[in-house]
């Protein structure tokens, strides 16, 4: 009985030890990795490093970041300021916040600092995509870019989009069931993206394949740079090849699927916009350009139309100023929407939809900021950002604390009206879509979009939350509620369409 109380308590204190061991080595481990970046600091300026925590060696702080989302950068930057430091998807970073050292950072675009996305990001995409390319490949490739989403190319996309979203809301109200937004604003935009902007002709089970197959691509975009078969980086590699089998197979058959097609898709107009600044796309060029409209289409148009919907439903008086103002151009009547009346020019003319729209892409900024490396060592609020240190700049966070924007919380798209203007008041105060030479290319046709979506919604469907309370919002990958919004749609049958074409006319008779 002693002896076996002897080695009872011989393993506790052998237990013990070894925790202690484990715990003595990782803290003397993590003091190292904080020494390790605290070195790279330059000795030739005398501004200190930024403030912040370099997590464990290898992973850093991207567990913290994954888990805590929005919350990790709010903590952090309570803790050490609007500049910090930190260690994401296993590199050195430097998070940025504030108008002013955003300004600096995107007016500095080749003389401070470059573009260079996270290694998974930058491989994903590819060398030949735009948002890899850099100074004079940068510009041209651009310049090609352009054509795609140019007033008139935006004006031949309106008819399909709207009806994209017309059958879409249409499959939403027949479904007894509550709908998951955020999930099939995801399939809402892959299918625009494919069918409306690429032209591509694929029968429902191949969209279907392709559908799950780019949001594993999408999932793993942002991950640990570890290409072992179980990480998700090896995962996104398979999903990106895939998806370039598939793509290439598209465009071989495009011309052979191209007879009673009314307008010129955007991988058309891509194809003769590179010809007229004359150069010729190599395949593998389309296949990583094609992925890269598709991807910008989908993950934050999704993410932006989610946010749409739940404010909408979250400030009725807000849907019903929408419905005013349509009735009062013309395009809703008798509680449905004119055809035929809906066109660039009078969706542009809508004043208070475009303060809604303004409104949620500055509260829910679909992604958080964008990446750049510093070309030379150079100071940013009172710290130095050393060469070689990734920089990211953040949107979201530059959003939420503004001082320009008066209760920053509060859901008001008058703030953006012409009386208020509040995102006058600053040039790097307002930026969903980025700034400078590498503001986002598609932001015309994205607000397009949200546009429609906005008036199909208030014209001709009506919807009710299905759970008791609104979801709580991450934010990695991008911005969406946990639950994905869960929403019961409802067609509007014709008793509904007698009421609202009631309130027209008791609106035409109190003007």
């Amino acid at each position: 009985m002693l002896f076996e109380s002897f080695d009872l308590v011989s393993a506790l204190a052998t237990l013990a030890a070894c925790l202690v061991s484990m715990a003595l080595l990782l803290a003397v481990s993590q003091q190292l990795w904080q020494l390790r970046w605290t070195a790279t600091r330059d000795k030739s300026c005398k501004l200190p490093m930024p403030k912040g925590s370099m997590g464990f060696p290898v992973i850093g702080e991207t567990c913290h970041w994954l888990f805590q989302g929005s919350g990790f950068h709010a903590s952090r930057r309570q803790k050490y300021g609007n500049v910090f430091k930190t260690h994401l998807l296993g590199r050195p970073l430097i998070r940025v916040t504030g108008a002013e050292n955003v300004r600096k950072v995107l007016m500095g675009e080749h003389s401070l600092v470059t573009v260079d996305w996270p290694q998974s990001t930058s491989t994903l995409l590819g060398p030949n995509s735009l948002a890899n390319s850099i100074g004079d490949i940068h510009r041209k490739r651009r310049k090609v870019f352009a054509k795609v989403f140019s007033h008139e190319a935006l004006e031949s996309y309106l008819p399909k989009i709207q009806q994209v979203i017309q059958e879409t809301l249409r499959v939403w109200s027949s479904n007894p069931q509550p709908i998951n937004v955020y999930r099939e604003s995801q399939r809402l935009s892959f299918h625009m993206a494919v069918r409306v902007l690429l032209g591509f002709r694929v029968s429902d089970d191949e969209m279907r394949h392709l559908f799950s197959t780019f949001q594993d691509f999408v999932d793993n975009v942002f991950s640990l740079p570890i290409d072992l078969p179980f990480t998700g980086y090896r995962k996104g590699i398979r999903a990106r090849d895939t998806l370039q089998r598939s793509i290439e197979k598209a465009i071989r058959e495009k011309p052979l699927c191209s007879q009673g097609k009314d307008y010129a898709d955007a991988l058309d107009v891509l194809i003769e916009s590179a010809k007229e600044h004359g150069t010729e796309l190599t395949m593998q060029e389309l296949k990583e350009s094609t992925i890269e409209l598709i991807f910008a289409a989908f993950a934050t148009t999704a993410s932006a139309s989610t946010s749409l919907i739940m404010q909408l439903l979250r400030h009725p008086p807000v849907l019903e100023r929408l419905r005013e103002e349509l009735r009062g151009c013309g395009i809703l009547h008798n509680g449905c929407l004119c055809e035929g009346e809906l066109r660039l020019d009078n969706i542009c003319g809508l004043k208070y939809l475009d303060c809604v729209i303004k409104e949620v892409l500055r509260l829910f900024t679909p992604v958080s900021g964008g990446y750049r490396t510093a070309v030379q060592t150079f100071e940013l609020d009172g710290v130095q950002i050393p060469k070689g240190w990734s920089v990211m700049y953040s949107i979201r966070d530059t959003h939420d604390t503004s001082a320009v924007f008066k209760d920053v919380e509060t859901f008001d798209p008058d703030r953006f009206s012409q009386e208020r203007g509040e995102d006058k008041e600053g040039r790097f105060h307002y930026l969903p879509f980025g700034g400078r030479v590498r503001s986002c290319l598609g932001k015309q046709l994205a607000t397009l979009f949200l546009r429609v979506l906005a008036i199909e919604l208030a014209g001709s469907s009506r919807s009710e939350l299905a759970t008791r309370t609104f979801p709580r919002i991450v934010t990695v990958p991008v911005l969406h509620p946990t639950d994905g919004l869960k929403v019961k749609f409802y067609g509007l049958d014709s008793n509904q369409n007698e009421i609202m074409a009631k309130s027209d006319e008791m609106l035409g008779a109190a003007v």
